[in-house]
């Protein structure tokens, strides 16, 4: 084993330490949280921070394990990466679903209203006719409503814990008609005034990505451009194999494309997403 590689080793296993002290200390203040709690919620992990940092350890081990073998250094980093972007992936889709689900599941609500229904039964109906009721804030209102708590209360509580402007719209809606004890036309006027803000901005929001995806996929393209250049040159070329596979090469000038690859799409597809 080389120095190089037995140090990059030992530091990943300082900072796996180091992470992994708050977990297995008792003395140490319970405020303490994940630094991915929220994007580990968001994406469904049912398991303690603990575990995801085993997820990540392993994955570190493996990115060594690639590095050692083949001697390729940026390898080393796709480790402590890899398990991060995909759980912000699997986050953003699914919280784009559970917006989604909570303009369905106020336009079953505003369908209940306008046919005759008062609106603590046209909401409980509709959270149980809604197919993903665990991801919806409303749900939580509802069943605490009835345990007995007043039903405006617990509205606002469930929208103190959203984080999508989507579910807070319908959750203050619905509070304030409870809370002034609005009749049932002036409550349909409302909330057919949120579903209609909402479904636009869904409409506009579609339009706008269905426009930008051949932007996004050549910003994919491009970023697999360079690599599979370099890789096509290192192949047809010696001199370009025998500079990659220096420690210039495996030290300074991949983990660099890496890190500028990286930054340009994170970069565009940031610009992307404000757009969209």
């Amino acid at each position: 084993m080389s120095p190089g590689l037995a140090g990059a080793i030992a530091l990943a296993l300082a900072v796996t330490c180091c992470v992994l002290v708050p977990f297995g200390s008792t003395r140490l203040p319970m405020a303490l949280k994940h630094p991915e709690l929220v994007v580990l919620r968001e994406a469904g992990w049912r398991y303690s921070g603990f575990r995801w940092e085993i997820v990540r350890a392993v994955a570190i081990s493996i990115g060594l394990a690639v590095a050692g073998a083949y001697g390729f250094f940026p390898a080393a980093l796709i480790g402590p990466l890899a398990p991060s972007v995909v759980m912000r992936v699997i986050a953003s889709r699914r919280r784009e679903e559970r917006g989604r689900h909570t303009v369905a599941l106020l336009q079953m609500t505003l369908a209940g209203l306008r046919s005759g229904s008062s609106l603590t039964e046209a909401l409980r109906l509709a959270t149980r006719s809604e197919t993903h009721i665990e991801f919806v804030p409303f749900a939580e209102a509802v069943r605490a409503f009835d345990l007995g708590a007043p039903l405006d209360v617990t509205l606002r509580d469930a929208r103190s814990r959203a984080r999508d402007h989507r579910a807070i719209l319908g959750l203050d809606a619905l509070s304030l008609c409870v809370a002034e004890r609005l009749p049932a036309s002036r409550c349909v006027n409302l909330i057919a005034s949120v579903v209609d803000r909402l479904v636009f901005e869904q409409r506009l929001a579609d339009d706008v990505r269905a426009r930008t995806s051949g932007v996004r996929m050549q910003i994919v393209l491009l970023a697999a451009l360079v690599p599979g250049l370099a890789l096509y040159l290192a192949s047809t070329v010696p001199g370009v194999a025998e500079t990659l596979a220096s420690p210039l090469g495996s030290f300074v000038l991949l983990p660099l494309a890496g890190l500028l690859e990286g930054a340009g799409i994170l970069a565009s597809r940031r610009v992307v997403s404000s757009i969209a």
